[in-house]
């Protein structure tokens, strides 16, 4: 057989075919894609025009840090990380938050204490007369990372 002219010189079939992606229609539709959110951004946060009056009044003080109160597997109460009773807990908490009523309690516990406990000790704390109670939990990362889980133990966050 006589080779064609050509045909096998660069050693495969020349069908004609491109092996090659065309990028041109890609970067078209990211083109307007890029002018439509261009053009939309600043209508979604526009909102609704306002013409807002003017204030004399002073601005809010940032708010204080929050009270922490801990309870370990032995029952025993903490303020920060001053001892107290359930006793002298609720007029020390009134005396702590006399001067910013709205001011957050954190509960701390530990998992080990019993349901009614932490529930006697809410109470008491309530009997400050305080306002806001959040109660403080381990974050995930650090509940996997104890599990073996996660990436370090010293991942988690309080809530």
């Amino acid at each position: 057989m006589k080779p064609h002219d050509g045909a096998m010189t660069d050693g495969g079939d020349d069908s004609g075919l491109i092996a090659e992606i065309n990028v041109t229609p890609f970067i078209d539709v990211m083109l307007v894609l890029l002018i439509v959110f261009m053009v939309a951004a600043p209508l979604m946060m526009a909102g609704v025009p306002l013409s807002l009056p003017k204030s004399s009044a002073a601005a809010l003080a940032p708010p204080k840090e929050p009270l922490v109160v801990s309870m370990d597997k032995d029952g025993r109460i903490f303020i920060g990380d001053e001892a107290a009773d359930s006793a002298t807990l609720p007029e020390k908490l009134t005396r702590m938050t006399a001067e910013d009523p709205g001011r957050t309690v954190h509960v701390r516990c530990d998992k080990e204490l019993d349901y009614g406990r932490i529930m006697e000790l809410l109470g008491v704390i309530g009997q400050g007369g305080v306002a806001s109670i959040s109660l403080v939990a381990e974050g995930a990362q650090a509940v996997g990372a104890e599990r073996g889980g996660g990436p370090s133990a010293s991942g988690g966050s309080e809530r």
